[in-house]
C-alpha cells in the first residue's frame, strides 16, 4: 500500500512538473511570437523607410541630371551674349 502510495505520489510530482513545464514553455512561446510580431512590424517599418529613401534618390538623380543641363544652357547664353556684347563693342567703335 505504501508502495502504491509512492508511485502514485511520484506519477504526481511528475504530472505537476509536466503540467509547469507546459505552461511555462506555453509562456515562452507568447513571449517570443510577440517579439516576432515586433521584429515583423520593424521589419515593415524598415522596408518604408528604404522605399523611400530608394524613390528620394531617383528623385536627386533626375534633379542632377537636370541640374547639369540648366548649367549647360547657362554656359551656351552666356556664351552667345558674350559675343553679341563683342559685335555691339565692334559697331561702337566704327
Amino acid at each position: 500500500m505504501a508502495d502504491d502510495q509512492d508511485s502514485l505520489a511520484s506519477l504526481e510530482d511528475r504530472i505537476t512538473r509536466a503540467v509547469q513545464l507546459v505552461r511555462s514553455l506555453r509562456e515562452q512561446n507568447e513571449g517570443l511570437q510577440k517579439r516576432l510580431d515586433a521584429a515583423h512590424a520593424e521589419l515593415e517599418s524598415i522596408k518604408a523607410e528604404r522605399d523611400a529613401a530608394n524613390q528620394a534618390n531617383v528623385e536627386a538623380d533626375k534633379f542632377r541630371v537636370e541640374l547639369e543641363q540648366l548649367k549647360s544652357e547657362r554656359k551656351q547664353v552666356k556664351t552667345r551674349i558674350e559675343k553679341l556684347l563683342g559685335q555691339m563693342d565692334l559697331l561702337s567703335n566704327q
